[in-house]
């Protein structure tokens, strides 16, 4: 029997899987085309990434990869502001993009998947007979309405804006939609409180790959280095995050401990983040080939997230590798380690102090991280995700678990780049 056809759309091409809402999509996409065969099409925001096309087009049966400048868009999506519509919609709102949709919608297709809340207006518009499928993985809206709350007066009023559009746009997308998912049970909370919601949302989890992230699989780093961060340090919250990290936890640190190091381990690193590099014990590495070896040869690992929305996959990796995590509370949302797997402090002295005992005590740093890994094992599972999402393209009829794979299906383990 011939595979039914799908369309699959995401806000950045999901692969390689370097970064958070990557490593999801991936997933996401390695499983569907191991059951259907997959129109792609998503947009590409480095240049670099256009070199994986090829790889691509082995698993999907059409890739459309449309470039999109960040510094245009940006620009572009000020528009909105006279459409009274999110700036986030008219950032990704692209002619090419639009055709390449349109192109693809004209074919008998089964299901279109939308990946992230930006990418649903392109299938809003129903087709007879076909289901619509929208991941919006965290609630966006959230976010912007936790910038508002600490940016200067004009910013924090277009960020309150964006909230409450994101807000009206998610929810209406939620009803129309005949399955959508967020990433933890915090964040479809969010969305169900809101009064107008008819359609709950689901959760559809996270999953860490514990055997590509596993102590016996990564070579040390050749630096020997303390405490690690890792991350995109493009990205506002992770920038936001170190900057406070290094301004207010890490003189407490080094006061006590003058030889202590500190790596930064994140591709693209912003000017701020730049300049931090050989100060203080700071090691600034832009993008790595492999992770792996800056998280086996730390002796812990910080998140210090002033903001952060759905499942922190850098927190999960940590944690897979064995390490001792410490983490503010924000950074922890929707993972709910017990204290023996995870320590969350978010007052600088305190997770200052923490760090402190941390590094003075190898015994409980193997006891922690031996715990982390294990809850990691016991919890995050891309083989609990994926049978989430498989229950409910069955309860859809969109195919039954007894239809045929192509392939394995199985998220393979890559070298990740960060």
């Amino acid at each position: 029997m011939t595979p039914p056809e799908i369309l699959f759309l995401s806000h950045r091409i999901p692969y390689p899987p370097d970064k958070g809402d990557k490593i999801r999509s991936w997933a996401w996409l390695k499983h569907l085309s191991s059951r259907f065969r997959v129109h792609l099409a998503c947009f590409v925001d480095d240049p670099r990434d256009f070199v994986h096309r090829e790889f691509l087009s082995t698993i999907c049966e059409t890739v459309e990869l449309v470039p999109l400048s960040p510094r245009w868009s940006r620009l572009k999506s000020l528009r909105a502001l006279a459409a009274g519509a999110p700036l986030s919609f008219h950032y990704f709102n692209d002619q090419r993009m639009r055709a390449a949709v349109a192109s693809a919608r004209a074919r008998p297709l089964a299901m279109e998947f939308a990946f992230s809340s930006a990418m649903a207006p392109f299938i809003e518009a129903p087709v007879s007979g076909r289901k619509r499928i929208v991941d919006f993985c965290d609630a966006d809206a959230e976010k912007w309405t936790q910038y508002a709350s600490s940016a200067p007066p004009m910013l924090a009023q277009l960020y309150a804006r964006e909230g409450r559009r994101l807000a009206e746009a998610e929810t209406r997308i939620a009803n129309w939609a005949d399955a959508s998912f967020a990433i933890s049970s915090e964040e479809a909370d969010v969305f169900n409180r809101r009064a107008s919601i008819g359609s709950p949302v689901k959760v559809l989890p996270n999953g860490v790959d514990a055997d590509f992230f596993a102590p016996a699989n990564a070579a040390k780093a050749q630096k020997e280095i303390d405490i690690v961060f890792t991350g995109a340090m493009d990205y506002r919250a992770n920038v936001e995050g170190v900057l406070s990290f290094v301004r207010s936890v890490w003189p407490l640190v080094r006061a006590s401990r003058p030889g202590v190091s500190f790596a930064i381990v994140g591709a693209n690193p912003v000017r701020e983040i730049l300049a931090l590099n050989g100060e203080n014990g700071v090691t600034v590495t832009g993008r790595v080939e492999d992770v792996r070896p800056w998280l086996a040869n730390a002796k812990l690992v910080v998140a210090p997230l002033q903001v952060a929305r759905g499942v922190q996959n850098k927190v999960l990796e940590a944690m897979a590798m064995a390490k001792p995590v410490v983490a503010s509370e924000e950074a922890m949302t929707g993972i709910a380690a017990p204290s023996s797997a995870a320590v969350t402090e978010s007052d600088p002295r305190e997770m200052a102090d923490q760090i402190l005992a941390l590094l003075s005590d190898p015994e409980n740093r193997d006891s922690i991280g031996g715990a982390a890994r294990a809850f990691v094992l016991r919890n995050f599972s891309w083989q609990a995700a994926l049978a989430t999402l498989d229950a409910t393209l069955d309860e859809l009829g969109v195919y039954t678990s007894s239809s045929p794979a192509i392939s394995d299906g199985s998220v393979s383990s890559i070298s990740v780049k960060r």
